[in-house]
């Protein structure tokens, strides 16, 4: 014969089970990178992975590996550290992270249960309770609703961490191109010097030239010597750079091979009259602003909903003696109000929440700023490469060839003609740095559309030491 429960604890038990179905949640990672992994496709036209076992992370090596085969391109590189970047993965675990605590905050409650055994005299006397905690029930669904905005807020932040990443990497590709491009040019520098150098000596030996000129030109070539060797280490540098920001290393580091110069320069440049408008829209920063707003406005209603009742605790209690029948019934646990009235939390809800909304301006502001400032960058940057390409580089050679046939007809010597030979080679050589800053300029103006702006890699390029000079 089945015992019935009691109508009081039936009832309780399926109010409680009932809870216990709508808020049972799974852990599920996945949901909240695919959003992640889709807006990357969307943005950058790359894809982004969030390895999580051996099988996975040896696919991306291969991936990775198939990428540096060739002659690494800014696509490329790009979608190489999207892919191997070390501290973007670390990053992407924030995602299980809350995604636990989403799926915490969405269930129940564990419950309480207490026992207690008293005697007096012959009477013996025990005690059982089972506590659940109302207050938390009541605020199950806020605080899961907070839990979930904190995810998609963290989404957004790892959004801006991946422009970063993927910023870094194309910076650190043009910085490793040019510099490797410049290399070039300072060796003909070097071996122009040289060759200056062995000549003026041979020619002061047998008195064709005097002593001063033979020392000018030495001086060239010592200072081209020095030229090279900084363009060496600054070839090195920025592909150790380059290294970093794809998180490359061992037989990855080793298979890097980059292009033999830059890109060409585009024949106009590209015309946003809405630019800043278009940094509003799309701009993760400020959308990420908006979602911690939102965010900062959900946890002051969740506080001012909780501001006075904290504690409060529905127990069934069932006591037995050997001396009298059995008592049960409920206890209701309230946490009374009468030192903490709940208004210190509120003010600091309240402070939070302008605190974020204050910050969202600020955020709109610079958007608007940087937005403007990069599309400025990039029209004169692509002006001055222009003017470097059409007109001095060109003039530099019709010089070098007027020059070719008046020594060809006896009019100068070997001397005037290796002189022009390294102007012309500095003209490349300020064209290719001009270039190297339009395209700079070019990623940033990107990157202002997209999020914050990142300057560490213009802020190397300013840093790097000039082409060796053309003087004396």
């Amino acid at each position: 014969m089945t015992r019935s429960l009691p109508p009081l604890r039936l009832r309780l038990v399926m109010l409680l089970a009932a809870l216990g179905l709508g808020g049972c949640a799974s852990l599920t990672p996945e949901a909240g990178f695919a959003p992640l992994q889709q807006q990357t496709r969307q943005l950058l036209d790359k894809d982004l992975a969030w390895p999580r076992d051996e099988a996975a992370q040896a696919k991306i090596e291969q991936r990775v590996q198939a990428l540096l085969a060739q002659p690494l391109s800014s696509d490329s590189a790009v979608q190489i550290a999207l892919l191997n970047h070390r501290g973007l993965r670390a990053a992407l675990f924030e995602l299980g992270v809350l995604d636990a605590e989403r799926v915490q905050a969405s269930r129940l409650p564990n419950p309480g249960f207490s026992v207690g055994r008293m005697s007096k005299g012959d009477e013996r006397e025990i005690e059982r309770g089972l506590h659940f905690s109302l207050a938390r029930l009541l605020s199950l669904a806020s605080a899961a609703d907070v839990a979930q905005r904190r995810l998609s807020q963290t989404r957004q932040d790892l959004a801006l961490q991946v422009l970063t990443v993927a910023a870094e990497a194309r910076q650190r590709h043009i910085q490793a191109v040019a510099a490797r491009e410049q290399l070039h040019y300072a060796r003909q520098v070097m071996e122009a010097g040289e060759a200056s150098a062995e000549l003026a000596r041979r020619m002061a030996e047998v008195g064709n030239v005097s002593r001063l000129r033979q020392a000018r030109e030495h001086a060239f070539y010592a200072d081209a010597a020095l030229g090279l060797a900084r363009a060496e280490l600054q070839a090195a540098l920025q592909t150790e750079a380059l290294s970093r920001a794809l998180g490359l290393w061992g037989e990855q580091r080793a298979a890097l091979k980059l292009p033999e110069r830059l890109p060409d320069l585009p024949e106009q440049a590209r015309e946003l009259p809405g630019v800043e408008q278009q940094a509003i829209t799309q701009r993760l920063d400020v959308q990420a602003a908006r979602q911690a707003a939102a965010l900062r406005a959900a946890e002051l209603g969740l506080t001012r909903q909780t501001r006075f009742i904290n504690v409060l605790e529905l127990g069934l209690a069932r006591n037995s003696s050997n001396e009298a029948p059995t008592q049960r019934g409920i206890e209701l646990s309230l946490e009374l109000p009468l030192f903490d009235w709940g208004e210190a939390r509120n003010a600091r809800a309240e402070a939070l929440y302008m605190q974020q909304l204050a910050r969202t301006a600020e955020t709109a502001i610079n958007a608007r700023s940087q937005a403007r400032e990069a599309y400025l960058r990039y029209r004169s940057a692509h002006e001055i490469a222009q003017h470097h390409a059409r007109d001095i580089v060109p003039n530099r050679q019709r010089i070098a060839d007027e020059n070719l046939l008046r020594y060809n007809g006896m009019f100068i010597g070997t001397l005037e003609l290796l002189a022009d030979a390294r102007l012309q080679i500095a003209a490349v050589a300020t064209a290719i740095e001009a270039k190297r800053d339009f395209l700079l300029a070019e990623a940033e103006l990107e990157q202002a559309l997209l999020g914050p702006v990142a300057g560490s890699a213009r802020s190397s390029a300013s840093s790097a030491p000039a082409a060796p000079a053309a003087g004396h």
